[in-house]
């Protein structure tokens, strides 16, 4: 039988608009886009680094309450309102996910709020971080 477990925060935002952090589905994860708001203090740093690894710090948390972790992620959307800031984000996404190499989209497009300088949306595979792996490269010599 199909199990599937849903994560919440406890956020205002997940209570009135009805969606879950996390939904888990037997070994399939689905994390919601996710933006850098500490959950602590509920302050969304100001700067570009602190807000991605804050954003990436969420993301874990949630993956840890299924017993996952981001070396399971296997799919990434990346939403970066200013095109000037992206590759401080996506220098920041390699170093996360050097050997984890998930497909991963980037699109730079407004956000729910001014505030958010970056989003990410993941879909993770229970056990995929222990999974053998093979890499095919078919791009040019």
């Amino acid at each position: 039988m199909t199990t599937v477990t849903k994560v919440t925060t406890g956020s205002v935002l997940e209570e009135k608009t009805s969606y879950s952090r996390l939904v888990c589905v037997d070994n399939l994860i689905f994390v919601s886009n996710t933006a850098g708001r500490c959950p602590e203090t509920k302050e969304i740093p100001k700067d570009l680094e602190s807000q991605t690894r804050q954003v990436f710090a969420n993301i874990e948390r949630a993956l840890h309450a299924v017993d996952a972790s981001l070396a399971d992620v296997v799919s990434t959307r990346v939403f970066i309102p200013d095109p000037k800031d992206a590759m401080t984000v996506m220098t920041i996404f390699g170093e996360i996910f050097k050997g984890v190499d998930p497909a991963t989209t980037v699109s730079c497009a407004p956000l729910s709020s001014n505030s958010y300088k970056v989003e990410i949306e993941v879909t993770a595979y229970k056990g995929a971080s222990a999974a053998k792996s093979t890499t095919i490269n078919i791009g040019h010599a």
